[in-house]
């Protein structure tokens, strides 16, 4: 069975530099999402 969304954009994370995919919740607001996840968004000061 072959993957349903294999053409979702992505991004890269601003402090890890990994790349994450679009997700539905972040649907609205896409061009703001600049973190892959809370851990990330949360050590923004950190770095």
């Amino acid at each position: 069975m072959a993957h349903k969304k294999p053409h979702l954009p992505q991004k890269i994370c601003e402090i890890c530099g990994k790349p994450f995919s679009w997700r539905k919740k972040w649907e609205k607001n896409w061009d703001a999402v600049k973190y892959c996840s809370e851990r990330c968004r949360r050590s923004k000061s950190k770095t």
